[in-house]
């Protein structure tokens, strides 16, 4: 029996990211992902919109089928 398994490249959080503290964040993916530890990926809202900003993922967590990854947030892309 297998395990299903998603590889990512960019964080997409939907809007459901949350702040810990400071540039660090926490989100809650369903399902089971991989995500490049200690290199910098794009963070978007949704996987056709722009970037917001580029991350550092630093932790992953999987229990009862979710992802929970820390990431901090290193860039952000602002239109001002």
């Amino acid at each position: 029996m297998g395990m299903p398994l998603e590889v990512n490249t960019m964080i997409v959080t939907k809007g459901k990211e949350k702040r810990i503290e400071g540039n660090f964040f926490e989100l809650q993916k369903e399902g089971y992902r991989i995500y490049p530890i200690d290199v910098p990926v794009e963070v978007r809202t949704t996987k056709e919109s722009e970037t917001n900003g580029i991350a550092v993922p630093s932790k992953l967590i999987w229990e009862n089928n979710t992802t929970i990854i820390t990431y901090e947030l290193v860039s952000l892309n602002s239109s001002n």
